[in-house]
């Protein structure tokens, strides 16, 4: 049985794990471009966006977008930091597995709401 639903919270939800999603994309993009002269590190700040959207009442043209760090540049002019994004990525993969289990959990809810089990 397939469960659509378009409320609220997975709306929010879905907007999260998009941004969880584009954030680990720039993280390992960040950690391919390690040793690559003149590379600048880009991060993902969607929390913001998100919280504003939530106050705005609606996620029409809720934006995610990376913007470059303020890393400091090493001598070949990148400013990857590989201990720091392997952090991130960490950090990234527990937020997203928190995120697809909430998903699921809600889901489950509804079904149970709705008289299935």
């Amino acid at each position: 049985m397939s469960l659509s639903v378009s409320d609220a919270v997975s709306t929010l939800l879905h907007a999260a794990a998009t941004g969880i999603s584009v954030r680990q994309n720039v993280i390992a993009d960040n950690i391919a471009n390690v040793d690559t002269p003149n590379y600048i590190a880009t991060s993902v700040d969607f929390e913001s966006s998100l919280r504003s959207a939530l106050a705005d009442g609606g996620f029409e043209g809720l934006a995610i977008s990376a913007t470059a760090t303020d890393t400091p540049v090493g001598a070949n002019g990148n400013n990857v930091d590989l201990r720091k994004e392997v952090l991130a990525a960490m950090q990234s993969q527990y937020q997203y597995q928190v995120v697809t289990r909430s998903v699921t959990d809600h889901h489950s809810l509804i079904k149970i709401a709705a008289g299935g089990m």
